[in-house]
């Protein structure tokens, strides 16, 4: 079993950066696919950004590619985004996803452990 708990979410003005932590327990981290997944008020569940289990390979939604990046510290049992350039329309709950496909996934229904998520809130 894993437990994610995200952090670093808040309130940023349009063009600003935050970054985004997910903090894993149990010793299998790094042979999981880490995800980043959003989802707005009224809207489904939309993938952000994923990265395999060593960090070689990264997939993001088109809409974030070149603003926001996904990292991870498999020392530290820790998932990041990087989230830079941001516009209203990023505004979300950002949640924080494990799965068992070591490669990573962009479907939320291949990932099967989630943190609480943590809210994003951008200004115009």
């Amino acid at each position: 079993q894993v437990q994610l708990v995200e952090s670093g979410g808040g309130l940023v003005q349009a063009g600003g950066s935050l970054r985004l932590s997910c903090a894993a327990s149990g010793r299998t981290f790094s042979s999981y696919g880490m995800g980043w997944f959003r989802q707005a008020p009224g809207k489904d569940r939309e993938f952000v950004a994923a990265i395999n289990w060593n960090g070689d390979s990264t997939y993001y939604l088109d809409s974030v590619n070149g603003r926001f990046t996904i990292s991870r510290d498999n020392a530290k049992n820790t998932v990041y985004l990087q989230m830079n350039s941001l516009k209203p329309e990023d505004t979300a709950v950002y949640y924080c996803a494990g799965t068992h496909q070591r490669g990573g996934a962009t479907w939320y229904s291949r990932y099967n452990y989630w943190g609480q998520g943590t809210q994003v809130t951008v200004s115009s």
